[in-house]
């Protein structure tokens, strides 16, 4: 019979109070069973750094490393990915925890929080986790969408979303696991708990679940959203110290100050390359333009081969779902979009960019008044003069954001 504090512990991995948690132990949301909450003073969760003789060294997901020591009545049992319960655990040994392998101990912390002694351990073994994410990627793949929020009926508890110009109507219930990325991350095991009134018209989803036979509508198991402010404007400093922009937003007339990581993607357009664009959305009028770029393959293919020309080794397309279609889903069989094509232009540091350059940047939302860049290009200017919503154009479609795998799927 399964001790109660074994059974204590398999609910906190359950629980979805932290995104963070259960995502790290596998556990994804839509076999999740909600829970409430519980202190995280009686556990630790984390990896295996080091084993020595009844000693393991965990890393946790915060916080300094830990020093599990494991007693005769230790109970150690195994599970894998996905159960909700402890009805299929399997005792194991100690001699069978291995590097790498996740853990969730339960026990009593010593007073200098550095040592544990662990009454109960649950195990994931790393190679059951690399197996349920392959799992997760080929699930998103068949049965994800994202796109941008066109509409939100709370009372309804549905979204509509627009992905590759069609609308997809998605339905969540109380049983979907609804999240919302971090306001300065994009990071999707940083999402949060959330709820459906969180999303706003122009907020990029994701969502996971069940397709009507037209693809039209989604019953989702799960659904993140996040809110990325796009920034147009002109640098009035660089502080190559702590890594920022300052920028005067022309549609805000405020100054924004950004923040460059190095996850942030920095890139600058050659003026062929920028007036080709300009040229193109000026004509079919803004954003009109990037839809057509976006779901036109022809005119994708004729601008592709138009940059190799002008750049005969132009950077491989970026990965993720930008690599492989259009950033709401799109597969490789169309050809590249416009989000592509800016993916080949050359990619530049903070030291590249002066005062007064002309810019673009799709940031976190952050805190008022500043965020982190996710996208930013220079060698704007040509762009910026052909429309009124040209920026708007050039991130019309949802940009490559972290997710819990590769690329999802369109309808």
């Amino acid at each position: 019979m399964r001790s109660a504090t074994t059974n204590r512990l398999l609910a906190i991995a359950l629980c979805v109070g932290t995104a963070s948690t259960f995502v790290a132990l596998g556990y994804a949301a839509p076999y999740v069973q909600q829970s409430p909450p519980t202190s995280g003073a009686n556990r630790r969760i984390g990896t295996v750094k080091e084993i020595s003789g009844t000693e393991i060294t965990l890393v946790p997901d915060s916080g300094s490393d830990v020093i599990l020591t494991i007693e005769e009545t230790t109970r150690v049992v195994r599970v894998v990915p996905g159960e909700k319960d402890l009805k299929n655990a399997v005792p194991i040994r100690l001699q069978d925890i291995q590097i790498g392998d996740r853990i969730l101990a339960g026990g009593k912390a010593a007073d200098d929080n550095r040592s544990f002694a662990a009454s109960s351990i649950v195990v994931m073994k790393q190679a059951d986790l690399a197996a349920r994410h392959e799992q997760d990627l080929q699930d998103w793949q068949k049965r994800g969408v994202d796109g941008l929020a066109k509409v939100v009926d709370a009372a309804a508890e549905t979204v509509t979303i627009s992905v590759r110009g069609k609308d997809v109507l998605i339905h969540t219930s109380k049983s979907t696991a609804i999240r919302r990325y971090a306001p300065d991350s994009v990071k999707f095991d940083d999402a949060k708990s959330s709820t459906l009134q969180e999303v706003r018209p122009g907020d990029q989803v994701r969502a996971r679940g069940d397709r009507s036979a037209d693809g039209g509508e989604l019953t989702a198991e799960e659904v993140v959203s996040g809110s990325f402010p796009l920034l147009a404007g002109t640098i009035n400093s660089i502080d190559a110290n702590s890594s920022t922009l300052s920028i005067h937003d022309l549609s805000s007339n405020k100054n924004v100050v950004v923040r460059i990581t190095q996850d942030s993607q920095l890139r600058n357009l050659p003026p062929e390359m920028a007036q080709r664009i300009a040229m193109r959305l000026k004509g079919a009028g803004g954003a009109a333009a990037a839809a057509s770029a976006a779901h036109d393959p022809s005119a994708g293919n004729s601008q592709m081969k138009r940059e190799k020309t002008a750049d005969p080794s132009p950077a491989a397309p970026e990965g993720g779902m930008a690599s492989r279609g259009n950033g709401t889903g799109g597969r490789s069989s169309g050809g590249p979009d416009l989000q592509q094509i800016l993916g080949h232009a050359p990619n530049v540091s903070l030291a590249d960019l002066h005062k007064g350059d002309a810019v673009v940047v799709l940031a976190t939302q952050g805190n008022a008044g500043s965020g982190t860049a996710l996208k930013l290009f220079s060698g704007v200017e040509p762009i910026l003069r052909a429309a009124p919503n040209a920026a708007q154009a050039m991130m019309l479609a949802p940009w490559n954001l972290s997710g819990p795998s590769g690329d999802v799927g369109g309808p």
